[in-house]
């Protein structure tokens, strides 16, 4: 497909010139002037690149670059100066402009400029789109939320974020940890280093030492090489330890004195390495409780609390889980093929009601099963909602019925009371109840705390 251009210039002979020239290789729209240029940036926007004149009547050149960046930031412009213009031209490039082409136009030069450009600015997109995409996997803007608590998160993470302090993660399983580990790396200046992240809780324990610190050959059975650990690779950078309220105890000791010296030696091994790492750490787990437990060390709980950062579950911030589906919808869609685009807000309401004990995690397994198995091309409804998900909202809504209809039932049988005089027997048959179940629901009422009359 070709790529679109605009060409806008007071003068017709230099427009229809400079189309013809371009025609061959991209679609051309014209323009006489800034205001007719606007209208066609707004009704076309493929529009890629926009060749202006400076001089021009009413706005000029420079005012319409300025409007059309506003309004179309990925809007390319080459601006056509004569030689009285060139300082107003360069000037306009801090302003946004890709380059300037002297007046009269050289049709070979035009067509090589206009490529250059075309180009360029492709590379510069791409390499916006892959900031963007890096940003969504690893940076603060993956981590959803507008509730007070996601927002107290945030505020930690960016404060803590350019520092080498030690950053211990909380939370329960599903709410992030992950993600916020790698924020806290990817703001840092820490950032162009390696992130090493290592699942305390998944390496068998005579392998631990090992994993972390790394080995000489030999120094065991099965040690064919030396082994660098994940210490060492991550000099430079950051280290994540995950669960790390599963690390057994000697190992406990051995991370202690790393964290104290940033030095360790390898199993097996006589020199001692130094590192530069920044350190966060996460679990699942109270270490308070571990500790007074004596599951855990005091000395390394305090060396890893140096920031804390706890992460909420999802049921104690509800009013996220609107923002989180929309993110998972619009994501998941395009991952599986869908056109999902939407969700109906009685199906939300179910979510929302849902207490998500697998939290962020489960929410976006569940989103990507609904998207999958989706009824309708376009909104996810209550059909798509899995039926585990709908029995906790239903017997809630069983539940708030009943409360309802007795107190109905209350109102009635003391509006009655009340119009009979406090006179049981009469109250009784105005009601169609026996006298004996009068009396017992009064009784219930006066135990609540009811004026009976």
């Amino acid at each position: 497909m070709k790529q679109h251009i605009l060409i806008v210039d007071d003068e017709k002979d230099t427009r229809d010139l400079m189309a013809r020239a371009l025609g061959a290789d991209y679609r051309v729209t014209t323009a006489p002037d800034a205001e007719q240029a606007m209208k066609a940036l707004d009704a076309e926007p493929d529009i890629a690149l926009m060749l202006s004149d400076v001089r021009m009547p009413g706005a000029d050149g420079l005012q319409l670059l300025k409007a059309a960046k506003a309004k179309h930031p990925r809007l390319l412009c080459i601006l056509l100066t004569a030689f009285g213009t060139v300082d107003q031209a360069v000037a306009a490039m801090k302003d946004g402009a890709e380059d300037f082409i002297m007046k009269p136009v050289d049709l070979d030069q035009l067509d090589l400029r206009v490529a250059k450009t075309l180009k360029t600015g492709a590379l510069e997109n791409e390499v916006d789109l892959l900031r963007r995409q890096l940003d969504e996997k690893f940076g603060l803007e993956n981590m959803i939320g507008s509730s007070v608590a996601m927002k107290r998160v945030f505020d930690k993470v960016r404060r803590a974020a350019p520092s080498s302090a030690t950053v211990l993660l909380q939370g329960p399983n599903g709410t992030g940890k992950d993600l916020v580990a790698h924020a806290l790396h990817n703001l840092s200046p820490r950032s162009k280093g390696p992130f090493i992240a290592v699942n305390c809780g998944a390496i068998a324990e005579n392998l631990i030492e090992s994993e972390l610190f790394g080995h000489e050959k030999g120094s065991f059975s099965g040690a064919i090489s030396q082994h660098i650990g994940a210490f060492e690779a991550a000099n430079h950078g950051t280290i994540f330890l995950d669960e790390i309220g599963e690390l057994p105890m000697p190992m406990q000791v051995k991370l202690l004195r790393v964290l104290e010296n940033r030095s360790f030696m390898r199993v097996g091994g006589s020199k001692t390495v130094d590192v530069d790492i920044r350190v966060v750490a996460a679990t699942n787990r109270d270490l308070k409780a571990l500790v007074e437990k004596g599951l855990f060390r005091e000395d390394l709980f305090y060396r890893l609390n140096v920031v804390d950062i706890y992460l909420p579950a999802l049921k104690d911030r509800r009013e996220d889980i609107p923002l989180l589906a929309a993110k998972f919808i619009r994501e998941l869609s395009e991952k599986n093929g869908r056109a999902i685009n939407g969700i109906t807000p009685a199906a939300m309401k179910l979510l929302e009601a849902y207490d998500w004990p697998g939290n962020v995690r489960e929410l976006r397994n569940t989103i990507e099963k609904m998207v999958v198995l989706a009824v309708a091309d376009t909104t996810l409804d209550v059909a798509d909602v899995p039926e585990e998900l709908q029995a906790p909202a239903a017997a809630s809504t069983k539940l708030s019925a009943a409360v309802t209809l007795m107190e109905n039932e209350k109102a009635q049988i003391l509006a009655v009371l009340q119009e009979c005089n406090g006179n049981r027997s009469e109250a009784a048959r105005r009601l169609g109840i026996a006298r004996r179940t009068l009396y017992r629901k009064l009784d219930e009422y006066k135990n609540e705390g009811v004026d009976v009359p």
